[in-house]
């Protein structure tokens, strides 16, 4: 009895949504309003603020959140050593990642380790977007760059560079630039910004480029690239095989950005499952993580 409602107070508290809590429970809202209501009547204390728009927590609500947070979060380890001990990870993984990153990268990881782990199911969704983990339900993303949400919890799975460089064809013809302030004279391939990334002087800088070609899609700037429409900065995972094969050659490589970070990001409230650790560890000796 004494169980009653916590879950579901949990669930309301870190969602701030009765109907959101509902739906990660795959209970109805009715039935999540009544387990609280009957956990305040049993408390005799209010534990959120209700309006139209907004649930929040009271002051005995955060109070309380933090102890049945520390509760579940028990339970929850307590099952993860159960997990340990069967001889087989099993179960569903929800992941996303970026399309052309995922496409090329990720997805085959995956692929590999499920050959391994045939008792795991991954759900594997891809965008460009930055996802609401926990909105939608996912136990791991995979994020590049820098990272600004300091609500989630974050492993290095590797890194990734940046190269400009342009075929021979178009080198020939327009030749080769120097200096970052080279690039105004020549033909930029355009992808979603207009600048670029760059490091001089010991410092970050940010270079406006223009061009008459601008595309969402890196798979398109490279093939313009190689048939000699200008110069593009790309990622490594485009560039890299037409670079060894010298169908593109490296600009500007003394002004290269540091290299970024592969990230697998989790919510910060929401402990790794054996399965998903399992996941990650893969990925990082796949990618050459730390």
């Amino acid at each position: 009895m004494q169980w009653d409602g916590i879950s579901e107070f949990v669930f309301v508290a870190e969602n701030e949504s009765f109907t959101l809590a509902s739906k990660k429970m795959a209970i109805s809202t009715a039935q999540v309003s009544r387990q609280i209501s009957a956990l305040e009547k049993r408390l005799n204390t209010k534990l959120f603020y209700r309006t139209t728009r907004k649930v929040s927590l009271t002051e005995e609500g955060r109070v309380f959140y933090q102890h049945c947070r520390g509760v579940l979060d028990g339970l929850d380890a307590a099952e993860r050593a159960i997990t340990n001990l069967q001889s087989k990870p099993q179960g569903k993984i929800k992941l996303t990642a970026p399309v052309t990153y995922g496409e090329q990268q990720i997805l085959p990881l995956v692929n590999s380790f499920m050959q391994q782990y045939g008792d795991i199911e991954v759900n594997a969704f891809l965008s460009n977007q930055t996802l609401d983990l926990i909105e939608d339900g996912y136990d791991l993303a995979i994020r590049l760059g820098k990272l600004r949400d300091s609500s989630m919890m974050a492993k290095k799975l590797g890194t990734r560079t940046n190269y400009v460089c342009a075929s021979p064809a178009y080198l020939k013809v327009h030749g080769i630039p120097h200096s970052l302030s080279e690039l105004n004279k020549h033909s930029c391939l355009l992808g979603t910004l207009d600048y670029w990334h760059f490091r001089g002087e010991g410092k970050e800088t940010n270079i406006r480029v223009t061009g008459k070609l601008r595309y969402n899609s890196g798979l398109g700037l490279v093939d313009a690239a190689l048939k000699g429409l200008g110069i593009v900065q790309l990622p490594d995972y485009y560039v890299q095989e037409h670079i060894e094969s010298g169908a593109l050659i490296t600009l500007l490589d003394n002004y290269r950005e540091p290299d970024e970070g592969i990230w697998a990001v989790y919510p910060h409230n929401r402990h790794l499952s054996p399965k998903v650790r399992l996941l990650v560890d893969y990925l990082v000796e796949g990618l050459g993580g730390s």
